[in-house]
């Protein structure tokens, strides 16, 4: 009975006009910082927290609540509209929901995502309510064995998302490994591959490497194609999509209610992340799929996989934040900095003494679902429309988009510098045919997967390997490899087009190829100075990828079928001149900041590629590039930002 009285209490506070002002506050903030690619929930959070402390804790934990829960759905826009992942989460849902944008069905992929969002945020919800009275005994069962395994099971995934290319997708990932491994090792604190920069002591910043990965390679192709994203044979489809989408999310109701599932439970489990979730989950929908042919082509169900599981993961993520007082992910940890300073001590004594306060927030968390994605279903018609935009004013526009949200990373003007190397890495590896998705997932993991090595082994020693969980967990990864590539080989070798491809093109890829096991040379000489413990990691990851790299060498030079090429693309001269001159506006655009500022540079880099594009100068170029410097002006001032030094800075100090 007194549960009851609390839950009723909690309701009454839920609906109050002050909690559901603070609530519709933090949607309204959510809403905005998700859609502005690379801030996302953890650093919309961050920005709030100077302003609930002193706050009335409801109040505060329902404007904290309303942006979490609604990041999760906006980053959605720029990861479907314009190939950038919106934040970490929404790296999975580029791989459909963009190719769905260009064939002109935005508004259906968006409708789609966001039914399958508020599914999933409402399940995480329930979920968390069930497991505030359950969870604890499954949580506890979770040790650092069983979540080695999680991690390992994460990176199978690798083979599941490069299709007949296994081998490929293996070394990409073995190459994120390695530079995951780059900085302090947390083992013992040493040094590796930072080359004396102390940007790289904490390693390359995982924005970086998301949004160089994919949304570089996307806004060159765009650029080289002279057409929007949208092309004008599918535009009069624009905004009729959105009742095919939710309809979607009805047809594939078991897909969305299993990935729903699968975020919530991994979400439990502390410092998996966001990015596990979406890829486990995009890489469960590949393997169960009968027909896999459209996956990576804009295929529905590669959108609601990863949507569903990435809004369930948050009431996943808040059972032991809340329980145990440990957050269950970086956005979590902030979460509960929120909390302290409201005066709320998260642990079972939240539980047990302010369990009307536990059940205000998880309501909050499915109300601000609810009204979250009713918010952005109306945004979805005329937000659609930006797909139509000609790509001489798109693509200006979203590079400067993109170079802004990687200086998010570190605020250093290294950030740029990284993002055009990573950039480039991810224009070449398109064109090569290697896998952008597993070389991030093996970024991703590296630190998780060392840390769990290192402290299944020191605390468990090699018995971790008799624990139940952890043998079911090696049983599903023995059986989803061997499913990966039992498939692999059955299905259908594709054209390489070996007749068309021109000695040169084949040199590129040869010395493409001999990049990656540059690097692999380079780790495996600094691990060898190292003491064993740091070195362990990237000694295996980089030998095991330079064993993978020179199969794959062997079999390019005997012309074998691993030899993945987009020859469409790299055969003719004009692709090749337009990679080029694309890659100098981007170095122009990188001087342009040097010397003056970024702000105004930005104005200028936009109005000049603009003109170049479309060979004209026109008043639209001129507003255009006018309110981007206008609105960088305008967040730098909001969000207090301090954009890279210039040599102009002492003359125009606002302006860069």
């Amino acid at each position: 009975m007194d549960v009851w009285i609390t839950a009723l209490d909690a309701l009454t506070t839920l609906f109050s006009v002050g909690h559901f002002s603070y609530l519709l506050l933090g949607v309204f903030v959510g809403l905005i910082v998700g859609i502005l690619p690379g801030l996302g929930g953890l650093a919309g959070l961050s920005l709030l927290l100077p302003f609930v402390f002193g706050m009335e804790p409801s109040q505060a934990l329902a404007m904290m609540v309303g942006l979490l829960a609604i990041t999760t759905t906006s980053d959605t826009f720029p990861s479907v509209l314009m190939g950038i992942p919106g934040t970490s989460g929404s790296q999975a849902t580029v791989m459909d929901g963009f190719p769905m944008a260009r064939r002109g069905e935005a508004a259906r992929a968006l409708s789609a995502a966001f039914g399958a969002s508020l599914f999933g945020g409402v399940f995480g919800a329930l979920v968390l309510s069930v497991a505030i009275l359950f969870a604890r005994p499954l949580i506890l069962m979770m040790g650092f064995g069983e979540q080695l395994m999680l991690v390992l099971f994460a990176l199978t995934m690798v083979g599941i998302l490069t299709g007949s290319h296994p081998l490929k997708g293996l070394a990409a990932c073995g190459v994120g490994l390695i530079m995951g491994a780059i900085g302090f090792a947390t083992s013992t604190g040493e040094l590796r591959m930072a080359l004396g920069q102390t940007y790289l002591y904490d390693g390359f910043p995982l924005l970086i490497i998301a949004i160089g990965l994919f949304a570089i390679p996307e806004i060159f192709e765009i650029l080289a194609q002279k057409q929007s994203i949208s092309s004008s044979t599918q535009q009069q489809k624009l905004g009729r999509g959105i009742g095919e989408g939710l309809r979607d999310v009805i047809r594939h109701k078991w897909l969305v209610l299993r990935c729903s599932g699968i975020g919530a439970l991994i979400g439990m489990l502390p410092g998996l992340g966001g990015v596990v979730i979406d890829w486990i989950a995009y890489g469960h929908v590949v393997q169960t799929a009968k027909d896999k042919s459209q996956f990576g082509k804009g295929d529905i169900r590669g959108v609601l996989a990863p949507e569903s599981a990435n809004n369930a993961k948050e009431g996943g993520s808040l059972v032991p934040t809340l329980l145990f007082g440990v957050p269950g992910s970086a956005t979590m940890a902030v979460l509960l900095g929120g909390l302290v300073l409201v005066g709320i001590e998260p642990g079972t004594s939240m539980v047990q003494e302010n369990l009307d306060l536990t059940y205000t927030i998880i309501w909050s968390l499915a109300l601000a679902n609810i009204v979250g994605t009713l918010v952005c279903i109306l945004l979805v018609r005329p937000i659609s429309k930006l797909t139509t935009i000609p790509y001489g004013y798109i693509g200006p526009v979203v590079i400067v988009i993109v170079f802004f949200a990687a200086f998010q990373a570190t605020r250093d003007w290294l950030d740029l510098i990284a993002l055009f190397g990573v950039g480039m890495l991810g224009v070449y590896m398109k064109r090569f045919g290697w896998s952008r998705p597993a070389l991030l997932i093996g970024f991703f993991l590296s630190k998780g997967l060392e840390d769990s090595v290192y402290q299944a082994v020191q605390i468990y020693g090699f018995s971790f390997l008799e624990r139940p969980i952890v043998l079911g967990l090696i049983a599903v990864i023995v059986l989803s490899v061997t499913i990966t590539f039992l498939r692999a080989r059955k299905s259908p070798r594709p054209d390489t087009g070996q007749g068309a491809a021109t000695r040169s093109v084949r040199v590129h890829q040869m010395a493409f190829l001999l990049v990656f096991a540059a690097l692999c040379l380079w780790a495996f000489g600094d691990a060898l100075q190292r003491s064993y413990l740091a070195r362990i990691f990237p000694l295996g990851a980089s030998l095991a990828t330079g064993a993978l790299l020179a199969v794959i060498a062997y079999r390019f030079v005997r012309g074998g079928p691993e030899d993945a090429i987009h020859y469409d693309e790299v055969r003719t001269g004009e692709g090749r001149r337009a990679l080029n001159v694309y890659t100098l506006w981007l170095v122009a655009f990188l001087g342009g900041i040097y010397l003056l500022g970024f702000v105004l540079a930005s104005g200028v880099f936009v109005l000049a590629m603009i003109v170049y594009e479309l060979r004209r100068l026109n008043w639209q170029g001129a507003v255009v590039a006018v309110t981007v410097s206008a609105l960088l002006l305008v967040l730098s001032q909001v969000l207090n930002l301090r954009f890279p030094p210039s040599l102009l800075q002492p003359i125009l100090p606002l302006l860069s």
